[in-house]
């Protein structure tokens, strides 16, 4: 798989970079092409739940865009997420939230992509907290 040369790391930041609610959370590209994404958002206190753990929306926020660019860059810049389940493995807790989305498979009108959520220590150690996979398909440029 390679990536489209109309999106690369570079237009895919940009991308996040216009997205209002991506801002707010504060979230980064650290990887995008050849079927692949990387997000991280940094865990704040205003992200957490009551009982301290990182709030299932964020988590969901980043299964959601990791899955949509992983297939932006194999099916090209325009696309949406057709749906996608999320599995809660563990509570997430730690400094950063890494949601690493790969394509499993690409066809002309849908890419099924699956993604795992992991929270890293202060060390960089990582640990598993949920799974995620969708679907993303190819739409008409706006």
């Amino acid at each position: 798989m390679t990536a489209s040369p109309a999106l690369d790391l570079t237009t895919a930041r940009r991308t996040l970079a216009d997205q209002p609610f991506s801002r707010l959370l504060g979230a980064r590209l650290t990887a995008f092409g050849d079927g692949g994404a990387t997000l991280e958002i940094d865990i704040r206190e205003e992200l957490r739940q009551q009982n301290g753990f990182l709030h299932g929306g964020v988590l969901s926020y980043a299964a959601d865009n990791a899955l949509t660019f992983a297939a932006g860059a194999v099916l090209g810049p325009h696309v949406l997420t057709g749906g996608f389940s999320l599995q809660y493995l563990r509570p997430a807790t730690g400094r950063t939230l890494r949601a690493r989305a790969e394509v499993v498979h690409a066809g002309r009108r849908q890419a099924v992509v699956r993604c795992d959520l992991l929270t890293l220590d202060e060390d960089g150690g990582g640990t598993l907290c949920a799974v995620a996979q969708g679907t993303v398909l190819p739409v008409q440029a706006p």
